[in-house]
């Protein structure tokens, strides 16, 4: 048996679970801290322009994105269910290190750029709150994010975050209770793909950018975090069962959030003919049009979004840091600790080299861009193996599925690179 599955096992709970309804909810968790990942800055940006330059006709695309989500997070879930590991110890276990070392070399620096992205956001809000310098609040967010990782069990992070989570859909909801939306057109066009001309980019960002390669080796692990035993074969079934529940209602709550935030731009920013190049931006242009609570309201929001995308950013680089090493994500140990502070402590370097933030967002997606079909491809690799995954290896019918979905994603990942140069 290997070092990190001997770790997980002294901890695994051997009880045998109950199944009931109340122990449905109980699963309720790892799924939500995946989704943070789903309503981060980089998307607030997408979203709002999306909105602001075509109203309510890109709302497919979140329905689109989301269908896509919970198919690949509810696969790599199983990994860590069925086996024990997360994506990134399979990945070295399963793999000669000639090549997962560089692959996952490569998550790392994906990691980072997602931690880039995340700090800016908070950074950004707490410029729009307290007029605090961008650097600075940058500091701070990563300060606040470092206390909480470093002092906290995995189970406080994980009401923290479900607290944070809750704090922005109720954002959301109050702000839109302020504007007028066409619920009939918006309904519409949730589920009726339309392309209006000049819009592809806005497509490809929102399509393209939404499966984020960090989420997948954060929920191979998290999941675990539920885990009974690998040993009773009916415990297995009911807690793939189980994650799926979860799996889906959290990605529903982040399609609801980030669906308010198109409606909320259509209704706005569309609606006056005001197009939106940055969260900034769309901030100060929210006051004329729905007052001054109504910005700080926005505000506070991406603050808790970008502090939530944060903290889960540094778990999930953690994770990828100790899976290197064959071993499971553990905040007490070195290399998990390791981890966190190559990913939040040189994005926050790269911060201070920055002079245009917006652009700071742009170039970490083009990292993820060219890293994302990395993962997608490792993931269905392992899956799809009998020798990792043993009976609980994908389908021939579902692996099919995941690499229609694996060859999308990467397909508008190169698009969306090509469209920044």
């Amino acid at each position: 048996m290997d070092v990190g599955l001997k770790i997980r096992n002294l901890f695994r709970d051997k009880r045998k679970p109950q199944y009931g309804a109340l122990d449905l909810l109980k699963y309720i968790g790892p799924g939500l801290i995946v989704t943070v990942g789903f309503i981060d800055p980089g998307n607030w940006a997408s979203n709002l322009a999306a909105g602001a330059e075509y109203g309510y006709t890109l709302l497919w695309m979140v329905t689109l994105s989301t269908i896509m989500l919970i198919i690949l997070q509810h696969n790599v879930s199983h990994l860590g269910i069925a086996t024990g590991l997360c994506l990134s110890e399979a990945a070295t276990l399963y793999l000669p290190k000639k090549l997962s070392r560089p692959v996952l070399g490569s998550a790392v620096l994906a990691s980072i750029s997602t931690s880039l992205a995340e700090i800016l956001g908070a950074a950004i809000a707490l410029n729009m709150l307290f007029d605090i310098p961008i650097r600075i609040g940058a500091i701070l967010a990563v300060v606040f994010v470092v206390i909480m990782l470093f002092t906290n069990s995995y189970r406080m992070i994980e009401k923290w975050i479900i607290g944070f989570v809750s704090i922005i859909g109720l954002s959301f909801i109050y702000e839109l209770t302020l504007v007028d939306i066409d619920w009939g057109q918006a309904t519409y066009n949730w589920v009726v793909p339309s392309i209006p001309q000049g819009s592809m980019v806005i497509v490809m960002s929102v399509l393209g950018a939404v499966v984020m390669p960090h989420n997948l080796f954060l929920h191979s692990e998290i999941i675990q975090s539920r885990q009974w035993n690998l040993e009773d074969k009916k415990i297995i079934r009911k807690q793939l069962d189980y994650e799926f529940f979860d799996t889906l209602f959290s990605m529903i709550i982040g399609w609801g959030i980030n669906s308010a935030m198109i409606l909320l731009a259509a209704a706005t920013f569309f609606k006056f003919g005001q197009p939106v190049g940055d969260l900034q931006q769309a901030n100060n242009m929210l006051i004329p049009l729905l007052g001054n609570n109504a910005a700080t309201v926005f505000a506070i929001a991406l603050l808790f979004a970008g502090i939530s995308s944060t903290i889960t950013s540094g778990m999930a680089a953690g994770s990828i840091f100790a899976g290197i090493y064959n071993e499971p994500f553990d905040i007490k140990d070195y290399h998990s600790r390791m981890g966190v502070a190559i990913s939040l402590l040189i994005a926050l370097l790269i911060i201070f080299f920055i002079s245009n933030p917006f652009k700071g967002l742009i170039y970490s997606q083009m990292i993820l861009s060219i890293q994302l079909p990395i993962t997608i491809f490792l993931q269905i690799y392992l899956t799809s193996s009998k020798k990792v995954m043993k009976e609980y290896a994908n389908s021939m019918r579902f692996n099919v599925v995941l690499l229609i979905i694996g060859g999308i994603v990467t397909l508008l990942n190169i698009m969306l690179l090509i469209s920044f140069f």
